[in-house]
């Protein structure tokens, strides 16, 4: 999978009496990112441990930079909201081999 970013603006609808409604911008909104990570002892990572160490980002919920390819996404800190794990094969002393997650980050401020 890809990366996926929404990007919004914040309307409100007004409705007058006898007229036909409009909207009012009231500003941006507040931008959402979707990122598919796939983790594999092959890639020479931890699975188990960094998915922990993912699943604490999330609990904390304490905003980083985010960071892709030397470049930082947008100008605010990133929240991760949600994270959704499938396992892939564990072997026989419980070390998982790979894994897909799929984090869902929203803009902090």
């Amino acid at each position: 999978g890809r990366m996926t970013q929404n990007v919004k603006g914040r309307w409100s609808v007004h409705e007058p009496i006898l007229g036909k409604p409009y909207p009012e911008f009231l500003g941006p909104g507040q931008r959402t990112i979707s990122l598919p990570i796939h983790l594999s002892v092959m890639h020479g990572v931890r699975p188990r441990k960094t998915m922990e160490q993912i699943e604490k980002a999330v609990e904390s919920g304490m905003p980083h930079t985010l960071v892709i390819g030397d470049k930082k996404v947008g100008t605010c800190q990133w929240v991760i909201t949600e994270m959704n794990e499938v396992w892939g094969e564990i072997i026989r002393d419980g070390n998982l081999l790979s894994a897909n997650l799929t984090l869902n980050l929203s803009e902090y401020r």
